[in-house]
């Protein structure tokens, strides 16, 4: 993981459609490659949800930047602030306090398999990106 400290982390739910959806997003638009992804479900994913007190049942996207954990509408947030395009603009949301913007953030991933699906395992990325997931 050391190869890793000056890119931020984001570990996702490798089985659900829409995290694999948000992650392939992410890749598209991270023109600075700051982003390295980990699957909960794999062990590097394990490990570091481990290192950083993430809940085994976590439903959500955990973002590592700079040694701290950033969960739920913080983490998306913090995301959309590192991505090309006007997706920085979302991070003016960052205003609404956190219960409010949690609490919206808790209904998808709550909803997130009967809404969007669930895959029987992890998704394998493509060649061309397998540098991104550690």
């Amino acid at each position: 993981m050391s190869t890793y400290t000056n890119k931020s982390i984001i570990l996702f739910d490798g089985v659900c459609n829409l995290c694999n959806a948000s992650v392939q997003f992410i890749i598209k638009r991270d023109k600075g490659d700051y982003f390295r992804f980990a699957a909960l479900q794999s062990e590097t994913g394990k490990a570091i949800a481990n290192k950083y007190d993430v809940s085994d049942n976590a439903s959500s996207v955990i973002l590592i930047e700079n040694e701290k954990k950033y969960t739920e509408s913080t983490a998306a947030l913090k995301i959309a602030k590192k991505l090309s395009g006007l997706w920085p603009l979302l991070y003016l949301f960052i205003i609404i306090p956190p219960p409010i913007r949690n609490s919206i953030y808790r209904i998808i991933a709550k909803n997130r398999y009967r809404w969007f699906g669930k895959k029987d395992e992890c998704m394998v990325p493509p060649p061309e990106q397998t540098h991104k997931f550690i």
